[in-house]
């Protein structure tokens, strides 16, 4: 959609949208008992997928990268400072297995709609193995693949659209989940249970409401969350990129190379590393900061607005609505694959969702769900846990891409 009312290089009024509207969306979900059910985070990202298809505001603009570029990481920090390191690693691994396990939905799913829609969809082998690579890791697994595999420029257009709707209507679809009674009732959610606890502690107010109660703050708590956070987020970005520079990769290095550089070298995963690390050696100094979970959470809010703004259903419907109907043949897959195995191994509910969420969006959207549901014991883990897939998502993508090729 080329003509919007407001156009991307109005960054002023675009920043405000998103800053208003994720307000909106904390207010409306604290106040009634009809958008607490909804979810805050559900009525920011409708309300941007509203915004953009009706052409109020443009799909692409500098406004939405910088959310991405330092918003995001400046809120994993924050929303980190007050969790349990100890469950951090207890938790982690044990989402690890799920995690896997999800990962093989990915690929069965990506194998399955690449014959059923192979002769319908061109380049499906190169779209192939952008999607597979990306619902396993994130976008940066996308962009990999993308550059490897070289599809023609409109059919990588299409596939981000397609990719940008299914992940809004996914993430819809994921929130919803755990308060419906039939998946309560043939899961274990231990961690729905102690969020709705709280509601009857106050009576009259929300659920969301009740958990985000009013703290004692000061200008020095802001001052300390904020500068702490920026100072994490520059020496892991810097230690990223060096170790990144340094450590040679590509086919024509040894595997561990490749999973030495994705490890060190991946900014997110040194920024949650070195946060971990910072929260065990100096636990009395971060448990004295009061405000930083709500800063961060407010932060994500943002997130949640720009993430539903590239959902253009118009453009997917001109374009290339079978792509859609491909990767969402990935998505349900994945999502079945998922339910089935924890089922088995008796997972929790909410860890079945958010290692799922994380396959198919990355460690940020799974980690902002577990922010917006309150689950807070798991916002670290699935972090620790998500970023395994922007490692194992490039080999998978390009062992698919390579067999899909030689069958087309």
């Amino acid at each position: 959609m080329k003509h919007t009312l407001i156009q991307s290089d109005d960054m002023i009024t675009l920043w405000g949208i998103i800053v208003v509207w994720a307000a909106a969306s904390i207010f409306l979900e604290q106040k009634y008992s009809w958008a607490g059910k909804i979810s805050g985070a559900i009525i920011a990202l409708v309300g941007a997928i509203i915004l953009s298809n009706t052409g109020v505001i443009p799909t692409e603009s500098p406004v939405y990268d910088a959310v991405w570029t330092f918003i995001i990481p400046l809120a994993i920090p924050l929303l980190l400072f007050h969790v349990n390191f100890k469950k951090i690693w207890q938790e982690s691994g044990k989402l690890l297995i799920i995690f896997l396990l999800s990962s093989i939905g990915t690929v069965a799913g990506a194998i399955i709609s690449f014959f059923l829609l192979k002769d319908h969809i061109p380049y499906l082998d190169k779209i192939g193995a952008m999607m597979s690579a990306s619902y396993i890791g994130g976008g940066v697994n996308f962009a990999a693949m993308a550059a490897k595999f070289s599809p023609p420029g409109e059919m990588v257009s299409a596939a981000v659209v397609a990719d940008n709707l299914m992940m809004a209507l996914y993430f819809v679809v994921l929130m919803i989940i755990p308060t419906m009674t039939f998946f309560k009732k043939r899961f274990s959610h231990p961690h729905v249970r102690e969020v709705e606890s709280g509601k009857s502690k106050e009576d009259g107010k929300t659920l969301a409401e009740s958990y985000w109660k009013r703290k004692d703050i000061s200008l020095k708590d802001i001052a300390l969350s904020i500068g702490t956070s920026f100072f994490l987020v520059i020496v892991s970005f810097k230690l990223a990129a060096f170790f990144g520079s340094v450590i040679p990769s590509g086919d024509d290095v040894s595997f561990g190379l490749n999973l030495l550089k994705g490890l060190i070298g991946d900014k997110y995963l040194v920024l949650t590393t070195l946060t971990f690390l910072v929260l065990a050696l100096f636990p009395k100094y971060f448990a004295s900061i009061n405000g930083s979970q709500e800063m961060g959470t407010f932060l994500i809010y943002l997130f949640f607005v720009v993430i539903g703004i590239p959902a253009s259903i118009p453009l997917i419907v001109q374009n290339a609505p079978l792509l859609l109907v491909f990767v969402a043949i990935i998505v349900v897959i994945n999502m079945l694959i998922s339910l089935v195995a924890g089922k088995i191994l008796k997972y929790d509910l909410e860890e079945i969702l958010l290692v799922s969420n994380a396959n198919i969006g990355g460690p940020t959207t799974a980690a902002a769900m577990a922010i917006a549901k309150g689950w807070k014991n798991l916002i670290g883990p699935i972090l620790v846990v998500g970023t395994i897939g922007y490692i194992i998502g490039n080999y998978i993508g390009t062992t698919l891409g390579l067999w899909f090729s030689t069958i087309l």
